[in-house]
C-alpha cells in the first residue's frame, strides 16, 4: 500500500524551496557519475505532484551525457535538491525528488534499491 504524503524541501541555503506528494518511502540509489558523486537519493512523481515555491531564479540547469535530464542546481550553495525529465519509455514527464532534500523525512526508514545508471 503506498505511503503518500506531502513535504517540503529544498537547497541547502534556503533560496530555492518546494512542495512535493508522492510515496518516498522507496528511493535508488544510482551508480551514474553525478549521482554517486552528489550521493543523491531519488524518487520520482508526476510534475502535477511538485510544486516550486521559491527560488527560480536562483537556479541553474545543467545536463551532461544524453542531455534527458534537466539538473537543476542552486547557485548559491550547488545542491541539487530535484531534477527534471522523462520516464525512460519517453512518454511521461516526471520529476526526481533528491529526498536527502526533504524536511523532516527519516532516511532510515526508507527502503533503498539500486540502480546501474553507470551502464546507460
Amino acid at each position: 500500500m503506498a505511503d503518500v504524503r506531502t513535504y517540503t524541501g529544498g537547497c541547502h541555503c534556503g533560496q530555492v524551496r518546494y512542495e512535493a506528494t508522492g510515496d518516498f518511502s522507496q528511493v535508488m540509489s544510482c551508480n551514474c557519475s553525478i549521482c554517486t558523486k552528489r550521493g543523491a537519493l531519488w524518487t520520482f512523481i508526476p510534475p502535477e505532484q511538485f510544486s516550486l515555491r521559491a527560488g527560480e531564479q536562483a537556479l541553474i540547469d545543467y545536463q551532461f551525457h544524453k542531455k534527458r535530464v534537466h539538473h537543476p542546481f542552486c547557485l548559491d550553495c550547488g545542491i541539487e535538491s530535484f531534477a527534471r525529465g522523462k520516464t525512460p519509455d519517453g512518454k511521461k514527464e516526471v520529476v526526481a525528488i533528491n529526498v536527502r532534500c526533504l524536511d523532516h523525512i527519516d532516511l532510515g526508514s526508507l527502503t533503498v534499491a539500486p540502480f546501474d545508471g553507470k551502464s546507460l
